[in-house]
């Protein structure tokens, strides 16, 4: 047995290089994207993920604090939290990892 038959993805059957699991999970999202305070008043920006729990967020994360520039942890299981003021940015930055521009909310 070669090594690419042994990689396929077990939810959509397909070879890893052809799945197509993360676009439908990115489709299944709702993104509420906010900015709250926490201690001596900094900013943070949080976005809350709701609907498919499939979704790798430690690798979004990973993303974000790589292309934002700025620390960040994972609050819970459907929570990114990401330093300073990023709300415009990190949904920018969604956008590019292929979620649905209509699916994401930013809150005042």
């Amino acid at each position: 047995m070669s090594k690419e038959s042994s990689e396929i993805c077990a939810l959509c059957g397909l070879p890893k290089e052809l799945c197509i699991c993360q676009n439908l999970v990115s489709e299944e999202q709702e993104i509420i994207i906010f900015n709250d305070r926490r201690k001596w008043g900094k900013i943070v920006t949080l976005a809350t993920f709701k609907g498919n729990d499939n979704l790798d967020l430690e690798s979004i994360l990973k993303k974000a604090k790589r292309k934002l520039g700025s620390g960040g942890t994972l609050r819970g299981k459907s929570t990114i939290e990401i330093r300073g003021d990023q709300k415009f940015n990190l949904k920018k930055l969604l956008i590019n990892l292929g979620f649905d521009k209509e699916s994401i909310t930013i809150r005042a």
